[in-house]
């Protein structure tokens, strides 16, 4: 903002009580504390740096985290509650809040680790191609047998069984491990995960593909959330082609890192109806919805050295160096961790917890489908934490606690966000235009701003659309809108400040 407007002198005017804008659920600081010391450490110096929401940069984290360790082991919550323990994680900010920076940090060591793994693979795929080649040329041969058989009048039946069972001697393809995937369908994934390496990570800062194209319809929308909860529970799902052979994935383990734009979140919920909600499938994620932090990230030089990082890394590196336990059929066999008594009572009263809150009129009764997952995610983050910094025994209480505190965490992102989703459009970016303009006008120590700054740094780039936001904070008597000269001046309403938030 310019200095004229900084010394501009507004008229006073008179201020009525401001009118509530929606029961919205109040956003709750990121636990950072809760974290194991060397992942905090990590965040806390990558996000000094990037200068991305600290959720943000903590989810990068948590997604490479379970990226590592999901192919190793499963938790046990109890008798006959057990499971794989990869996350779903699901940031909803806008395009440039430097997601992929903050993945490029977190994932160089399993980028170091597949590359080896390529490596030392190499013998093995040449020979893979020479055995390929000469079945190829063996099926080629006796499809040419076959025919000439045929255009002679010669019997062909032993040419033809002996074709058959050659397409049964087709060469398998060596499995060489490859983690990372960017954007990709979800039936390509799965396909990934059946027939190249059982476990992978979907790490997208544009996960329109994942949430399905635009044209997309209910069915094939309903396919693919059908399938993408089958690969969180660890399941089995069978794929049917037309045109190309059909697969199964087993056993297989995924973890999904996601950034998405509110935008195109909402027109995914728009396009499926309740499905997103109905089968479960968001109900699966960690959700994160960081404060808007583009316009105060000012040039930082980046460090000569990374300490915490690199030591979030060795520990990745360890994890990743021990061998994968893998079926003969390729399905994975992951070391099944247990909780200690005292770490099982504590996921119990989680639990129960959230349980009394799932009744008609309880606090999480609108987000009950995520509610039914928190305890879930819980046990997945401890068995995680614990991998990270033991590898043996039992898990322990520390670990549980810390991890039912992100997960609850998480839990209260899911009741902001779906809380302000219901809202038509016209009312939630009211709330979002007003939660910018208390946040920087507070950090500033001003109540007033002009429009043009709002709409140059604020949530809504859309001049109509900030229009209509600015004209619904008037009629609630939240702000009010001021000519000087030829800027237009939004007043802030002094009430608002000594609101608690």
């Amino acid at each position: 903002m310019n200095e004229l407007l900084k010394n501009a002198v507004l008229p006073q005017e008179d201020w009525q009580e401001p009118q509530p804008l929606s029961a919205k659920v109040e956003p709750e600081p990121y636990p950072i504390d809760a974290l194991p010391d060397t992942i905090r450490a990590a965040v806390e110096e990558v996000q000094g740096f990037v200068n991305a929401p600290l959720p943000l940069v903590a989810s990068s984290a948590l997604g490479v985290l379970s990226l590592a360790c999901q192919a190793h082991i499963d938790v046990k919550r109890a008798e006959k509650l057990h499971g794989p323990v990869g996350l779903f994680l699901l940031t909803i900010a806008d395009s440039g809040e430097r997601k992929t920076t903050c993945d490029n940090f977190f994932t160089s060591a399993i980028k170091t680790y597949q590359e080896e793994q390529a490596q030392v693979m190499q013998p093995e795929i040449k020979r893979h191609k020479a055995e390929t080649d000469a079945w190829k040329a063996k099926c080629d041969g006796l499809l040419s047998a076959i025919k000439e058989a045929k255009k002679k009048g010669n019997p062909t039946e032993e040419l033809e069984t002996n074709f058959t069972q050659l397409q049964s001697e087709e060469p398998k393809s060596p499995r060489v491990p490859d983690l990372v995937i960017g954007d990709e369908t979800p039936e390509n994934l799965a396909w990934r995960l059946a027939r190249q390496w059982p476990s992978a990570g979907v790490m997208s800062s544009e996960a329109g593909l994942i949430f399905g194209a635009h044209g997309m319809g209910k069915d094939s929308i309903m396919r693919n959330l059908t399938l993408l909860n089958t690969l969180w529970d660890g399941g089995e799902h069978s794929i049917g082609r037309r045109t190309s052979e059909s697969f199964t994935v087993k056993d297989a383990r995924l973890t999904m890192a996601l950034q998405i734009q509110e935008a195109t979140l909402r027109d995914f919920f728009g396009r499926s109806g309740e499905l997103a909600r109905g089968t479960g499938f968001l109900a699966r994620f960690l959700v994160a919805w960081p404060e808007f932090t583009q316009g105060t990230r000012f040039f930082n030089d980046p460090p000569s050295e990374w300490p915490h990082l690199t030591a979030f890394h060795k520990h990745i590196a360890g994890i990743l160096a021990h061998p994968v336990p893998m079926m003969d059929d390729g399905t994975l066999s992951p070391v099944m961790l247990t909780l200690s008594p005292e770490a099982k009572k504590a996921w119990i009263k989680y639990y129960d917890t959230i349980e009394m809150q799932l009744q008609s009129g309880g606090a999480l009764y609108n987000v009950r489908d995520v509610a039914s997952k928190s305890a879930d995610n819980a046990a997945r983050l401890a068995a995680l934490f614990h991998q990270f910094e033991h590898s043996a025994g039992e898990i322990s209480l520390e670990a549980m606690e810390c991890a039912s505190r992100i997960a609850a965490w998480h839990l209260n992102e899911s009741r902001r966000f779906f809380g302000e989703l219901s809202l038509p459009v016209e009312l939630a970016d009211a709330v979002s235009v007003d939660n910018w303009l208390i946040n920087y006008c507070g950090e500033e120590q001003i109540d007033y701003v002009s429009k043009n700054h709002v709409r140059q740094y604020g949530p809504l780039r859309n001049g109509n659309r900030l229009n209509e936001a600015i004209n619904e904070l008037m009629e609630l008597d939240r702000v009010q809108s001021v000519q000087k000269g030829r800027q237009q001046i939004i007043k802030i309403n002094p009430a608002l400040f000594e609101m608690p938030r």
